[in-house]
């Protein structure tokens, strides 16, 4: 004889509460209440500080955005003067207009900042200043992948001129692999291939050239890339 199985009381048969039902809502409401009266100093101390830690987000976002801004309108003339090719104006300002340290001191952790490091960095570089150039570039930061990439092919020019060919190389490949492109990327890779041989790494040079020739045949560096290589090849010959 077939038997059926008694519900769960209180219960859907799918292991839910009964909420449609006045009594137990009841219930559930007089234990809220009782939790609510016992509890009131912790509940109120836990809503304010949400509220207080949203209306702190706000007024930070807020003024960040103004801050950024007004940063932007300050490096306006700075810019000017960096496309004009007056550098030390751009740079420094020139004691009227503000300069692009200036932004990077007086906005710090706006957007206008972070850009100011990455031209900061760059005439750091021009001007041979190469310690201030690492320190500007590596404090930049963006989404842009062809920004990105250019700014560790600066660091890895600063370290080229300070002769440290390893971190060169390693600043190079990385620049080459952001966002690979047979646009930018085999320039990127010959560079490295560079620095590589004057760390005196022959070998890991060589397949630096190869990632040009196979992987960017159709670039403008491939015919330099295979000279090269043939090169550093009769040389291990040898």
């Amino acid at each position: 004889m077939a038997t059926t199985k008694r519900k769960p009381r209180g219960k859907n048969a799918d292991g839910t509460d009964f909420l449609e039902n006045p009594e137990v809502i009841s219930n559930q409401l007089g234990k809220t209440e009782k939790f609510l009266n016992k509890n009131k100093k912790l509940v109120f101390g836990i809503g304010g500080l949400i509220a207080i830690i949203i209306a702190a987000v706000f007024i930070y976002r807020y003024t960040m955005e103004t801050k950024n801004a007004e940063a932007q309108e300050e490096m306006f003339q700075a810019t000017f003067y960096f496309e004009s090719g007056n550098l030390d104006n751009a740079l420094n300002g020139d004691g009227n207009a503000l300069g692009f340290l200036d932004i990077v001191n007086d906005y710090s952790g706006t957007e206008a900042a972070n850009l100011a490091s990455f031209y900061a960095g760059s005439i750091y570089l021009q001007q041979r200043n190469f310690e201030g150039a690492l320190d500007m570039l590596k404090d930049f930061s963006s989404d842009d992948f062809l920004v990105a990439a250019r700014k560790h092919v600066l660091i890895g020019d600063a370290y080229m001129e300070l002769g440290n060919f390893t971190n060169a190389a390693a600043a190079y490949e990385k620049g080459a692999s952001t966002h690979a492109n047979k646009q930018f990327s085999p320039q990127y890779l010959m560079k490295a291939a560079l620095a590589f041989e004057n760390s005196g790494n022959n070998a890991k040079a060589i397949s630096t050239y190869d990632a040009v020739i196979n992987k960017y045949p159709e670039s403008l560096e491939i015919t330099n890339a295979r000279k090269l290589k043939a090169r550093l090849e009769a040389l291990a010959a040898n």
